[in-house]
């Protein structure tokens, strides 16, 4: 039940926050020396008004396709990680997060390179003539044919870095929070709590991890175009400090944030009812303290 109510969750949050994704890639990738965009809200602007609103939402069938998988790892990794820690607490929290984000990297780095390289595809046309991959299934298709298994899982390092203590300041800020705001199955503002601690640990588990992130998406497009410009996750690193400063780690990142609340809390909010309605409305909280 925990597995179907996530899968539900996810894919809420995947339909609200799309295209918020794509604009902090967009950002993060583009050019130094010649940037397309200006900021997040001239980022938003640009793609709509060359590409249309659809362009927001530009390779969503990638984590669309991973969604139910990704969340039968996480969800079963965290659960099973708690039973054998036995003792429910925020340190544990954190353990059972950090050991769920590692494992689902599997399907998570794939899943998003297939992602970006869909997002920063066709930038300012509005038709589809000169696309390169014709879904995100195809263009997993494409990489492996051209780059073999490495290929597909180009990026898998800085995702682990990313995921893994990534998800443990998630599950452990959720749970901070839940007990701080006092969540019991009978409070009369229980789904009001529940967004607004599903949204901050979104926002935190982000801020923890964003310059990670922002290697990875570069990681992950580079090679794209035929010339590799990184040869490693260090020379990313060093050329990207080099050329654009200390800053270029915050690049995208009003993006994220803005996406990482609704996005969360639209998941959390999404799975709450679902149980409500499933196991009924006093277990649903418990199960969202253990399965979350």
């Amino acid at each position: 039940m925990d597995f179907l109510a996530g899968c539900f969750g996810g894919a809420a949050g995947v339909l609200v926050g799309h295209p918020f994704d794509t604009v902090k890639v967009r950002l993060q990738v583009q050019p130094v020396d010649k940037p397309l965009y200006r900021g997040t809200y001239h980022c938003f602007q640009s793609i709509i008004r060359q590409e249309s609103v659809l362009g927001l939402y530009k390779g969503i069938g990638s984590p669309m396709m991973g969604l139910t998988v990704i969340n039968a790892i996480v969800f079963g990794v965290h659960g099973n990680t708690m039973r054998f820690l036995e003792e429910d607490t925020p340190t544990n929290q954190f353990f059972a997060g950090a050991a769920a984000g590692a494992i689902q990297c599997v399907v998570c780095c794939p899943v998003e390179l297939a992602k970006t390289r869909m997002q920063m595809q066709g930038i300012g046309e509005k038709k589809a003539s000169r696309k390169t991959y014709r879904s995100s299934l195809d263009c997993l298709v494409h990489i492996y044919r051209q780059e073999g298994v490495r290929g597909v899982n180009r990026g898998m390092v800085t995702t682990l870095i990313r995921e893994t203590p990534g998800f443990g300041a998630y599950f452990w800020s959720y749970d901070v929070l839940t007990r701080s705001l006092g969540c019991e199955p009978d409070s009369r503002f229980i789904i009001p709590k529940l967004l607004f601690a599903g949204g901050m640990a979104g926002i935190t588990s982000w801020i923890v991890t964003y310059p990670a992130d922002v290697i990875k998406s570069r990681l992950q497009m580079d090679g794209a175009g035929g010339v590799q410009r990184y040869s490693s996750i260090m020379d990313c690193v060093r050329q990207s400090i080099g050329k654009e400063g200390y800053m270029v780690f915050t690049r995208g990142l009003t993006s994220t944030l803005l996406r990482a609340f609704p996005v969360n809390a639209t998941t959390f909010a999404t799975v709450t009812l679902f149980l409500m309605y499933a196991r009924g409305a006093e277990e649903a909280p418990q199960n969202q303290q253990s399965g979350l």
